[in-house]
């Protein structure tokens, strides 16, 4: 995976998250610590959507400070649906 690691907005990470905003992109982060959760890609290049995220995340492997790699699960589209989760990275 190369994507890295930048500003990643995870709905359903807080109990007093707002959730998704009207008009903009989401996948579902299926599998891993991040499970349930969307991620919100409003914007992102076809190129950046075939990276996948590491997206940082204190419920992983290697707690606060690691992250969860998440790679498009679903490739028979043009815009991914869904992340599968890969793996915690430290």
């Amino acid at each position: 995976m190369a994507a890295a690691w930048r500003g990643r907005r995870v709905y359903g990470a807080d109990l007093d998250d707002p959730g998704p905003v009207p008009g903009h992109s989401y996948v579902k982060l299926v599998g891993g610590p991040l499970d349930g959760r969307l991620l919100d890609v409003t914007g992102w290049s076809s190129l950046e959507l075939a990276d996948g995220a590491l997206l940082l995340s204190e419920l992983g492997a290697f707690g606060p400070g690691g992250r969860c790699a998440y790679e498009p699960a679903d490739a028979d589209g043009v815009y991914p649906t869904w992340f599968g989760w890969r793996g915690d990275v430290p």
